[in-house]
């Protein structure tokens, strides 16, 4: 074999090596890929999980922020009319 013979298989060799290692850096790039855009999908399905309870929360909260005053406003009717019946009887609570 020349020497010509020999640098040529070699450089065929190491060409074949080098688009074997690229495809193996490819395939791993690929299905890692995959398994990223896995997990977030799956942090988002959870996020949006989370999101909406705590929306459900927030609108809970706010009716019943909503019917506070008109709780308060009632209780104070209420007083009202217990002091006017209190006054009318002449009865004092005790302490």
């Amino acid at each position: 074999m020349t020497t010509v013979a020999a640098a040529l298989i070699s450089a065929v060799a190491s060409v074949v090596v080098g688009l074997l290692a690229l495809l193996g850096v490819i395939i791993t790039n690929a299905r890692s890929g995959k398994g990223i855009e896995q997990k977030i999908a799956i942090a988002q399905a959870v996020t949006d999980t989370k999101l909406a309870e705590l929306a459900r929360e927030v609108r809970e909260h706010n009716s019943f922020a909503k019917r506070m005053p008109v709780l308060e406003e009632q209780i104070k009717v209420v007083n009202h009319r217990i002091d006017n019946i209190e006054n009318i009887l002449n009865w004092t609570p005790k302490n």
